[in-house]
């Protein structure tokens, strides 16, 4: 007789069987949601194509336009805009028993007035009384610079956009290693960047640095450029503010022919409470996309909260994948705010014990969703890469829903930049405890992948500061001339290298960087408003620091590229996790072996140690492959890299470690 199998979660994790019901419900619920589907749709990635029933679809059968909305709340609606003259009575819609409303437009009749790039909007007449309202599935908005107003636009260009990405091989990508950036303030002018724009100077340079991916955030139109795109409004439509839908097809399209992959930072925990321009009250109701009354808004962010339990919603949102997936060639997603999703009071508690993940606060409707989510990515794009931003460290995340988990591919180890935040704010350099360094870098949940990093653009935000500028404050703006010795940026330039470097090698199977961060840029992001008199200053990335050989932000910018060539190159974070081989804590030495290579952090202040022996993993002969000590990487050239390190009759190795310094160590192939 045949064993039953129990779920694999749980036999991974035995400290997780008091809650094999909760577990267990889990996956019962996903299947209920699919049988549903299923009862109405036929199939979830058909379920997955509102935005080809919703919004404005041309009709090829009845040679004619039709729009469709959903609004069961809603006692008329019209549909307005250049075509009728702004005629707000003229063409009202037809409602059915699902509360779906329709209006259609033969192509004769409208051929020379429903036009591309004409402007359109919705009139909805509801309990909150009259409103133009932007389309709920409207696939471009642009914004009058004179009244500020925004308006849906229709875009039908007589030529289609073709692409040339046919030989772009996502399956290459097994290891994410991600530059996070914003369109808008990637370029070095104080004014808004634009997707041509980087994709022609931005997306070279990625590829230089030798990142796989590109983490795009602000793609999804938002109504107030500070938010930096997380009070999403119009959730099809690409941001006019960068430029056309075109132009961001040739955005990921030049990324692909780079061999880079394309994620999307998409914003699905919340959105935009403006009647204007987003879904809020759209049908008149309170209760339409969202959740009624006081949950319905989230206490923090100052947006709406959707109802993820609702089939139209579902089927809103996971159309808003598929559509990215299918019409912009994205490679997948990483989720803003899981975290807020998963718990009724958006994670603000202390995650102390497994009774907080399942008993009681979990909002279960969140976590099926997310499991649609992650299966309509992966059916769609079976290579796609999905990210989970979760600080509460919630047990499956990462994990197949056939074991029991959510789906996700990765989620993001919120608590590394925290940490080192927390250390360099707090402690003296004396006092970091390598023990608790250890522990924080590799303690993740067994078999459930992880994207590192040191910093994001969280803490580059206004009223934060950078790893760099936390290291080197004031001093950035005066000492960074190559010929101007200064203790506190020499301290600065060795500390950033070592940080970054023991992020990648012991924090996940991926890697992430927040654009100018690799070289230190000098300062935080301020995206321009009435406190800063409406400046570009703080909204834009200085490349010419970087570029410029006069000045030490080419040493960090040139060490993150080694960085990038080793790791790549010995495939390092698709190797299995990190063996311990010395813990020094008097020297601040932290040395370990991964995938055949020994790394050897000296945190110390000042003690650089001769003969300095320690027992290897095994016998045999190495050499140095990255030296963050390295003239070129603004250190003091310590080491002689050609040298070759031999094990002795006890299995050690005795080299030199040099203050505040990384050696990486590989093991040379033995020639026949």
């Amino acid at each position: 007789m045949k064993e039953k199998k129990g779920i694999a979660l749980i036999e991974d994790d035995p400290w997780l069987e008091p809650y094999e019901g909760e577990i267990q419900d889990r996956i019962t619920r996903y299947k209920r949601a699919l049988k549903e589907i299923k009862e109405h749709y036929g199939d979830l990635l058909t379920f997955a194509t509102g935005h080809k029933y919703y919004g404005v679809n041309f009709d090829e059968d009845e040679r004619g336009w039709y729009y469709r909305e959903w609004a069961p709340e809603a006692y008329e609606v019209y549909l307005t805009g250049d075509f009728n003259d702004w005629d707000r009575r003229s063409h009202p819609l037809t409602r059915n028993k699902f509360g779906v409303w329709q209006i259609f437009l033969p192509y004769d009749l409208y051929q020379k007035r429903f036009v591309h790039k004409s402007k359109i909007k919705v009139q909805i007449v509801g309990a909150n009384g009259t409103h133009d309202r932007i389309p709920a599935y409207i696939t471009r908005v642009v914004q009058d610079i004179e009244t500020t107003d925004f308006s849906g636009q229709l875009w039908f260009p007589q030529k289609q956009f073709e692409w040339t990405d046919r030989d772009f091989n996502l399956r290459k990508i097994k290891n994410p290693i991600i530059y996070e950036a914003h369109v808008g303030m990637a370029q070095e002018k104080e004014g808004v960047g634009t997707y041509r724009e980087f994709a022609d100077k931005i997306v070279p340079r990625i590829r230089q640095m030798g990142y796989n991916s590109i983490q795009l955030m602000a793609v999804m139109e938002h109504p107030y450029y500070g938010s930096f795109g997380y009070h999403v409004s119009n959730f099809f439509a690409p941001s006019s503010r960068f430029g056309t839908p075109e132009d961001l097809k040739y955005l990921v399209d030049r990324a692909h022919k780079y061999g880079l992959a394309v994620i999307m930072d998409v914003v699905h925990s919340h959105a935009v409470k403006n009647l204007s321009e987003g879904l809020a009250e759209f049908d008149g109701s309170d209760h339409q996309y969202f959740h009624p009354g006081e949950r319905g808004n989230h206490p923090g962010w100052d947006s709406k909260l959707f109802d993820y339990g609702k089939l139209e919603v579902k089927r809103f949102l996971l159309s808003n994948l598929r559509y990215w997936l299918e019409e912009f060639h994205f490679d997948g997603f990483r989720f803003d705010g899981v975290t807020s999703m998963l718990y009724f009071d958006h994670g603000l508690r202390t995650f102390d014990s497994y009774d907080t993940y399942f008993k009681g606060g979990v909002d279960y409707d969140a976590v099926t969703y997310l499991q649609l989510a992650n299966e309509v990515t992966h059916r769609y794009l079976k290579d796609s890469i999905t990210i989970a931003e979760d600080v509460s460290g919630m047990p499956g995340l990462s994990r197949s829903i056939k074991d029991g988990g959510v789906g996700f591919d990765y989620r993001l180890a919120m608590g590394i930049p925290d940490f080192w935040i927390k250390y360099l704010k707090h402690l003296k350099d004396e006092e970091w405890n390598i023990y608790e360094m250890w522990s924080t870098l590799t303690n993740r949940r067994y078999k459930e992948k992880t994207i590192a990093y040191a910093e994001s653009h969280d803490q580059a935000m206004v009223g934060d500061k950078t790893i760099a500028f936390w290291l080197m404050d004031k001093e950035m703006y005066f000492h960074m001339q190559v010929d101007d010795a200064n203790p506190v940026i020499d301290r600065g330039i060795a500390i950033h290298k070592l940080l970054r470097m023991f992020t990648f090698a012991l924090g996940g199977e991926g890697y992430l960087n927040f654009m100018g961060n690799e070289f230190g840029h000098p300062e935080w992001i301020d995206f321009p408003r009435e406190g800063n008199g409406w400046s570009y200053q703080y909204a834009r990335r200085q490349w010419s620091l970087v570029d410029n050989p006069r000045l030490k932000y080419q040493y960090l910018g040139a060490f993150d590229e080694a960085m990038m060539r080793v790791v790549r190159r010995t495939r390092l974070l698709a190797s299995e996790a990190a063996t311990q081989l010395n813990m020094d804590d008097h020297n601040k030495v932290v040395i370990f072996e991964r995938n055949n290579m020994i790394f050897v952090f000296n945190f110390s202040v000042s003690n650089s140690v001769f003969d300095y022996k320690f027992k290897s993993f095994g016998p045999g002969t190495f050499e140095i492959v990255l030296n963050s000590d390295d003239i070129r990487f603004g250190g003091h050239g310590r080491v002689d890299d050609t040298l070759e390190y031999h094990t002795n009759e006890e299995g050690q190795l005795s080299i030199y470690t040099p203050s505040r310094s990384v050696l990486v160590f590989k093991k040379k192939e033995v020639e026949e």
